[in-house]
């Protein structure tokens, strides 16, 4: 059986759960938006077992009977928080029920897209930038900084930039301008990540497994994600990489414990290939429309397969663990 931890509401989440529907793989949907009010979990660890279920309104699933799980956690605004207790006492409890599930998730034997350990190299993109460059991507000349005179040094060493924020909070990717520049003295508040520009066309790939589904994005706007708001075309189609850009996108993929991951890449008119960064949880259902990869089965087939996830990607799984429960009510 496979377990869907996200929500409904949740337009990934629904293509993954429509998907499963067409193949007819059985799994259950632990409904996040309803978490932990109608779905719980309990799970147990002594001498170095294992044991425990996921439970919703009407079915209980025991952990050692999951073949794979999916995992997309929702924003605030996708939760419904007890309405009987102050705002931020709900927040609280919603975050100790999620600290519980994302522990429970992650010692689970089986394939678990993604592990939380995966993803953390996001929340520090200056980071995830080293372990990019480590597996073998080229990566664009990077700064971090809040000294303004820092900025203008970069920027007349390297002339174009682009900025935007150096965690994992979602930002739009804007070029550097001289309106912009003016502004540096808020710099003082608080650092923010700039690169030189890389001219060229974005190529998003998204792993499953050892499989890669590439997309050429060709668009005129700097963040293509956003290219209605500057009015810009967007067009994408598959597309192919070079031999020694895929085995670095899955080496990258493996290195950081991720069985799904969106790698943003451009290639340069020269044909040189540069790594922005790795997104853990990414929303492939825009690329899966535009161009028909099956992404999406893709997952459902992996999910099925039930296979192990490596050590790397597993855990704490190997050595015992002292007798503890983890819990949230049911």
């Amino acid at each position: 059986m496979i377990l869907i931890a996200g929500g409904i509401a949740d337009k990934v989440t629904e293509l993954v759960c429509a998907r499963l529907d067409a193949c007819g793989y059985r799994y259950r949907l632990f409904d996040l938006g309803r978490y932990p009010d109608g779905y719980g979990l309990t799970m147990r660890w002594a001498d170095g077992a294992r044991g425990g279920a996921f439970t919703g309104p009407d079915w209980r699933l025991e952990s050692e009977a999951i073949s794979g799980a999916y995992v997309r956690f929702l924003g605030p605004e996708g939760r419904v928080l007890d309405p009987a207790l102050p705002e931020a006492q709900a927040r609280e409890l919603q975050l100790e029920a999620d600290t519980a599930l994302m522990f429970a998730l992650d010692d689970l034997p089986c394939a678990v897209v993604n592990r939380m350990g995966g993803g953390m190299s996001n929340n520090s993109k200056p980071h995830q930038l080293l372990l990019i460059a480590r597996a073998g991507l080229r990566v664009p000349p990077t700064l971090v900084t809040n000294d303004p005179a820092a900025v203008a040094a970069f920027r007349a060493e390297h002339g174009a930039l682009i900025y935007k924020s150096a965690s994992g909070i979602r930002s739009i990717v804007r070029q550097l301008d001289d309106g912009h520049a003016a502004r540096l003295g808020l710099l003082r508040h608080g650092p923010a990540q700039f690169q030189a520009f890389i001219p060229g066309c974005n190529v998003r790939v998204h792993t499953v497994g050892e499989q890669l589904f590439a997309t050429r994005v060709r668009s005129e706007a700097t963040d293509y994600r956003y290219a209605g708001r500057e009015g810009a075309a967007i067009e994408m189609e598959p597309a192919e990489l070079p031999d020694d850009v895929a085995a670095a996108c899955r080496r990258v993929a493996r290195d950081l414990g991720l069985l799904h991951a969106g790698i943003d890449l451009k290639e340069t008119p020269d044909g040189a290939w540069y790594c922005f960064e790795v997104n853990p949880c990414p929303g492939f259902l825009f690329y899966e429309r535009h161009t028909g990869q099956p992404i999406s089965l893709a997952l459902a087939e992996l999910l099925r397969a039930g296979a192990a996830a490596p050590c790397g990607e597993r855990g704490a799984m190997a050595p015992a663990r002292p007798a503890l429960t983890a819990s949230a009510p049911a």
